[in-house]
């Protein structure tokens, strides 16, 4: 595994991030990751390097099973050997029907996640909390001053946000500095190469501010896996189980006529290099120089992660770098 600073953060962690969001996860009867599976991949991302684990208050059903599950887990192995993180925003249903507070980011409804969060993890901080979304009711001062109160506290180590829009991710860096509060550090925004809401302005803002980026779905949903084939009518053809016979927004996401393109250049290049779809399409990720880009990968078998880590064993000239870039259109 190789390893990087955070962005601006005095914290190094792997170049990939474990993400958990499926632990516990259900589609009518079908359960993603149960607790069993949940616990070996957290063993195979541990043995194969990686250091950072990333999960959410609202991950799993009920909410909270994936952070207890990783709780669990934790028991058996040095805290201080991870780098976790963790979000708040969403209504959460771990304690029965949500009432009015339980949502958003005022002050109180941080101050009651921020416990219940680390009481699941059986930790004393989290090194990275994120907003898992924009408030549009709070003052994003309210929001910045209580977080602010969690670094200070010994809670929380860093701030991160996640998805928003770029004069959203702006206003909040600027009523930090302003402020003198605790700034956001470290982002999570849905990036991959084939993927083209507009995002770009985001990753400017990143770039300008030194944030490291942590992208979700790096893989388009495992499209950039070539485990999808399109069918004469161009529609998608999913395995059993995948995310593309689970998700029925998934061809409208991520199967995108300019993104079978880029999978086009992907396989070229991974056949060059002798690696998988899915490595290279992480290492593009990781290989970004504008900012610290450390993709988050949610592997669904212990086999899936290995090949991930193998991202890290790869590289791409910059003809082959290009050729993707040329795929996406020039769109970042």
């Amino acid at each position: 595994m190789e390893y990087t600073t955070l962005g601006n953060t005095g914290t190094t962690v792997s170049k990939l991030c474990y993400g958990t969001w499926r632990f516990g996860k259900k589609h009518g009867d079908t359960v993603e990751t149960d607790r069993e599976e949940a616990h070996e991949l957290l063993d195979a991302a541990w043995e194969n390097g990686i250091n950072f684990i990333d999960t959410a208050n609202v991950y799993g059903d009920p909410d909270g099973t994936s952070e207890e599950w990783i709780g669990e887990w934790l028991t058996d192995h040095d805290r201080e050997d991870f780098v976790i993180a963790s979000k708040v925003y969403f209504s959460f249903d771990g304690w029965g029907e949500p009432g009015p507070n339980d949502s958003g980011l005022g002050r109180k409804h941080i101050r009651a996640q921020i416990e219940g969060t680390l009481d699941r993890l059986g930790t004393d901080y989290l090194d990275l909390y994120y907003i898992h979304r924009w408030d549009e009711n709070t003052p994003i001062r309210e929001t910045m001053s209580v977080l602010t109160e969690l670094v200070r506290e010994g809670k929380v180590h860093y701030l991160g946000a996640s998805t928003m829009a770029a004069w959203q991710l702006t206003k909040a860096l600027w009523t930090s500095d302003v402020e003198g509060l605790e700034r956001f550090d470290v982002t999570q925004p849905m990036v991959n190469a084939a993927h083209y809401d507009a995002v770009g302005d985001y990753l400017d803002v990143c770039a300008d501010q030194e944030l490291a980026v942590c992208p979700y779905s790096p893989l388009a949903g495992g499209f950039l896996t070539g485990k999808y084939e399109r069918t004469a009518d161009g529609s998608v053809e999913a395995p059993d189980g995948s995310r593309g016979s689970l998700d029925d927004l998934f061809e409208d996401r991520y199967a995108t006529d300019r993104a079978w393109d880029v999978l086009d250049a992907v396989e070229s290049v991974a056949s060059e290099v002798d690696a998988t779809p899915a490595q290279v399409s992480l290492r593009w990720l990781i290989e970004q120089d504008r900012f610290t880009c450390v993709p988050i990968v949610g592997a669904r078998s212990p086999d899936q992660l290995e090949e991930n880590a193998g991202a890290v064993e790869i590289d791409l000239t910059d003809e082959q770098f290009e050729r993707i870039d040329e795929a996406r259109g020039g769109v970042q």
